[in-house]
């Protein structure tokens, strides 16, 4: 079946929203992003780790709502909780009582915070984190890494339009690991730098992932005190999958502000932002608000996906499965002689081509995958939920085989 007949109601459906939505479809689930004509536009209905499009295609999942799902689409144990307390109401006049519950669980969980406080995406979150860095060290400027993700908004370069330019003149970058090149900024930039935001490990787009040097957080430590800025921790894209005490413990790192979301309630809408004690009294002055910010609904699912993530082996189980997959791509492109490596820890995999730094091969497997039923993005890390398996991994490996040989023959 080729791309036409295989997503004939997709693109009808684009057709339509071309019309209507800027992009027809905007940002990261834009067509362009993936592979056009050889991803579906739009899906229909999930359950676990599988997924159908409009079409009625069927695929393996390994991109996970872009990391929202850590316990399997439609689970229960936590779909059952949240539609109960839909059931008596979601966004209200004031807060649910379960506010006070999830802040205290993240504050037990999360090593080192002592205050949480809620929104919806992972942009609202490093803002905020921004914004209450500059009025607590009265300094102007971020210190991010060159290529890092921080979300959508203007500050953080996610548009790189001459017109938005000066929307980041107060925020300069280094290269990931470049510790020579930190400590240069710190010191050309003395007594103007209000934080410096890193993510637990460095996930550029269109690049293989890359592990923090040993000595990465213990300099950035230094350098933040030294300045008097705070370090913030994104771990928007790794919360919960890389350790359950929160991603900087994995590392070392010792932050002052920590972003969470994506995982955080499986899917529901919720973000956080979490503080040391020594940025109390800073949040606390703050007017910190959105419409949809204080809803119950999401809440309450943070509170049992937490719990599901637990009963289902947690971080343990999720290093097993990403080792699995690893080992299995990585022997399965050799085979068919290609230098495919999985990137990244285990849980947030990415895979890239040695002989391809442009990843042209990597649209080509992506491609070749989505025709077989297994949705790999080609530019963006994937993630691996509690609801795969060993039979999932097995059943991927296999199609990996198959999409190989044929990208050899010239015929996937």
């Amino acid at each position: 079946m080729n791309g036409v007949e295989r997503y004939e109601r997709s693109r009808s459906l684009f057709e339509r929203a071309a019309k209507v939505i800027p992009g027809g479809i905007y940002g990261s689930k834009a067509p362009g992003f993936l592979v056009p004509g050889a991803y579906p536009y739009y899906i229909e209905s999930t359950k676990g780790c599988r997924m159908r499009d409009a079409d009625g295609n069927e695929y393996i999942d390994y991109l996970c709502g872009y990391g929202s799902q850590i316990v399997g689409y439609g689970n229960e144990r936590v779909d059952g909780p949240a539609l109960e307390r839909a059931s008596r109401g979601d966004l209200l006049d004031q807060p649910a009582p379960v506010m006070v519950d999830l802040a205290e669980r993240l504050v037990a969980s999360v090593e080192g915070s002592s205050w949480a406080v809620f929104m919806k995406n992972g942009t609202d979150s490093t803002t905020l984190a921004y914004s209450l860095a500059r009025v607590r060290t009265e300094k102007p400027m971020a210190i991010m890494a060159a290529g890092a993700y921080h979300g959508a908004a203007n500050w953080c370069g996610a548009n790189p339009f001459a017109a938005l330019a000066s929307d980041r003149e107060g925020v300069l970058s280094f290269r990931y690991n470049d510790l020579g090149g930190l400590e240069r900024l710190f010191a050309e930039n003395r007594g103007r730098i209000a934080c410096l935001f890193l993510t637990p490990y460095h996930h550029p787009t269109f690049k293989p992932q890359e592990l923090p040097d040993p000595a990465l957080y213990e300099t950035a430590r230094r350098l933040c005190d030294a300045e008097g800025a705070l370090l913030v921790m994104d771990d928007i894209r790794g919360n919960f999958r890389l350790h359950s005490r929160g991603s900087h413990v994995r590392f070392g790192a010792k932050p002052d502000l920590w972003c969470m979301g994506k995982a955080l309630a499986n899917g529901y809408p919720i973000s956080a932002l979490l503080g040391a004690e020594g940025t109390r009294a800073t949040a606390n002055s703050f007017f910190i608000t959105g419409t949809y910010w204080m809803s119950a609904v999401p809440m309450v699912a943070a509170m049992a996906t937490m719990d599901e993530m637990e009963r289902l082996g947690g971080v343990p189980r999720l290093e097993s499965l990403g080792l699995l997959l690893k080992e299995g791509l990585e022997s399965a492109g050799r085979e068919s002689g290609f230098g495919a490596r999985i990137s990244g820890p285990p849980a947030i995999p990415f895979l890239t081509f040695d002989e391809d730094p442009d990843l042209y091969l990597n649209q080509r497997f992506g491609a070749a995958m989505a025709r077989r039923g297994v949705f790999l993005h080609p530019h963006h890390n994937w993630f691996i939920s509690l609801a795969h398996g060993e039979d999932d991994i097995a059943e991927t490996v296999s199609r990996a085989r198959e999409a190989f040989a044929a990208m050899r023959a010239g015929r996937e």
